[in-house]
């Protein structure tokens, strides 16, 4: 991709945002006004309405082709019975007086498992002040148009990695979605990205005597990263994100380079596990990776420079990688209006070159790996064909965003595959995603949870 190609892709992805805002604001004020029953909500007026029900008549999807992700194997003509918001049955015809959604010329699979995005964040403008910028307000209003992109696109159930706003948005837009609000893929969140000063997400970018008064997500000892997962744990993560290493859209870090020590990521895994909750740690540099491993840390984050030593450690101790290779292939010229600086752009050419080899170990020493873009939902699509193109088969690419996915997050028994008692997540693609893994761009149709979403 270009220079100018790129630019104009930043150019229209901000025109269609701005338009889509202003459509979906308005959409909802008019269904809110049209809605049977509806009246004026003000402060007087109480709480906001529950959502309606699931409807109480099945639905049967007719599938064409049904993929069993964990075989590769289609099953065809399947009608998958839906009844409030649950497979009940997969038979070869539908119940007496079921809603019947014809997709017999269409490829059905499993909903899509993201597990690594930032829904509150700015991915048009990555310029070192953008977050300083947005107010919790408007990031979580950013992540109720972003989800909603995830979702027509066949995410269905989203990780959010971690933010730097001290109020944790991405918690509210994670309940509100919850609660039937607002429209979007189940969630599961990380709190603050926990940074050393200085580290990777130590948003004070100014200079020294104009610094801003430290944030909690600061921890230079152990005390200070008890302290924040404990604050983390307490607002309603679900996750905490520790950064293990520098990184590469930042001002400071060095990617090359171990942040927090292995003392410290170890007092968050025990903290957060004893809290019932799981740790990822972003690391890109190997001996961030290989301290984060030894900590106990459940998943590493993209693992960019990850090398024998290493995946040979995380084979051993069963952790996942969530490797996020297209997010860094994209690529980003100076003047492509994204407003980064030249040093990360130095950083994002610099780090590419790690990326294959490592990937290439960590399928020799078959780590378990899961889907993760962290990018605009515009790429998912782009992620499946960057894990094929880096030494995936299509099948495994799939299974790394449907199985592997909902045993990351310990969904397992809810999600992640299209089978007898789990939600009703089910999407279709126009294309057989095995014979050309493109076909994932195509996605036509989406039902989270037993909610029709999208149709052809």
């Amino acid at each position: 991709m270009n220079c100018q190609d790129l630019a104009g892709r930043v150019r229209r992805a901000r025109a269609t945002w701005r338009r889509a805002t202003r459509v979906a604001v308005a959409a909802a004020l008019s269904a809110l006004a049209a809605a049977p029953g509806a009246v004026a909500q003000g402060p007087a007026d109480g709480p906001v309405a529950p959502p309606p029900p699931l409807p109480a008549t099945a639905i049967a999807i007719k599938a064409g082709r049904l993929l069993d992700v964990r075989t590769g194997l289609y099953r065809r003509d399947v009608y998958i019975t839906v009844e409030r918001g649950r497979i009940t049955v997969l038979g070869t015809s539908a119940p007496a007086g079921a809603r019947v959604i014809d997709l017999s010329g269409k490829v059905v699979l499993p909903g899509i498992i993201d597990a690594h995005e930032h829904t509150g964040d700015d991915l048009f403008n990555y310029s070192a002040a953008t977050r300083m910028r947005i107010s919790a307000a408007q990031s979580a209003l950013n992540g109720a148009y972003k989800v909603h992109q995830f979702l027509v696109r066949g995410v269905t159930t989203l990780r959010d990695a971690g933010e730097t706003n001290v109020y944790y948005p991405q918690f509210a837009l994670r309940d509100s979605i919850a609660n039937g609000l607002i429209e979007g893929p189940r969630m599961q969140c990380a709190g603050m990205l926990i940074s050393i000063s200085g580290g990777h997400s130590d948003d004070d970018t100014t200079a020294v005597d104009f610094g801003l008064p430290k944030r909690p997500n600061i921890a230079d000892t152990v005390d200070e990263l008890r302290i924040a997962v404990r604050r983390d744990l307490k607002y309603g993560a679900d996750w905490i994100k520790l950064m293990a290493s520098g990184g590469v859209v930042d001002l400071y870090s060095d990617f090359r380079t171990q942040e927090l020590s292995e003392e410290q990521m170890a007092a968050a895994v025990e903290l957060a596990h004893r809290a019932g909750r799981h740790v990822m740690a972003h690391a890109e540099g190997t001996a961030g990776i290989r301290a984060a491993v030894r900590a106990g840390v459940d998943s590493i984050e993209h693992g960019t420079m990850l090398d024998e030593e290493s995946a040979v450690l995380m084979a051993a101790k069963g952790t996942w990688l969530v490797p996020t290779l297209q997010a860094f292939q994209v690529g980003i010229e100076p003047d492509t209006g994204s407003g980064m600086d030249p040093e990360m752009l130095r950083k994002l050419r610099d780090i590419l070159q790690y990326q294959q080899p490592a990937f290439t170990l960590a399928l020799k020493h078959h780590l378990n790996i899961a889907f993760g873009g962290d990018d605009t939902a515009e790429s998912v699509a782009g992620e499946f064909v960057a894990l094929v193109k880096g030494g995936m088969t299509p099948l495994a690419a799939l299974q790394a965003a449907t199985i592997n996915g909902a045993r990351l997050l310990g969904l397992e028994s809810e999600t992640g595959a299209i089978e007898v008692g789990k939600a009703a997540d089910v999407i279709a693609v126009d294309a057989d995603p095995l014979a050309d893994i493109g076909a994932m761009k195509q996605v036509s149709f989406v039902m989270a949870a037993g909610r029709v979403i999208k149709q052809p």
